[in-house]
């Protein structure tokens, strides 16, 4: 189960995720950050991953896809933080 929440500024756009980015989730996040593209061509986008607790290979070469746009990401914990680090320094 993956919970997908917008928060939605003048400054920034920021995905909130909880639970697991995997399987049918993943393209469930995608549709939602393709859906909010119109709405904000000029402003940061960002993926908050501190509810996150697991991310398949799938949700990992999304969220690496969508860091090659331009979206940058939130983390907390080791898991999430090394995760990120991954993905934002091309480390495989």
């Amino acid at each position: 189960m993956l919970r997908i929440t917008t928060h939605d500024n003048q400054e920034f756009l920021t995905l909130q995720l909880e639970g697991s980015l995997m399987g049918p989730w993943v393209q469930e996040l995608e549709c939602c950050w393709e859906a909010t593209q119109p709405g904000v061509p000029s402003r940061p986008v960002w993926i908050d991953l501190k509810g996150v607790t697991f991310i398949d290979h799938a949700g990992k070469n999304l969220l690496t896809a969508l860091h090659a746009k331009g979206v940058q990401f939130v983390a907390a914990g080791c898991l999430m933080r090394a995760v990120v680090t991954e993905i934002t320094q091309g480390l495989e």
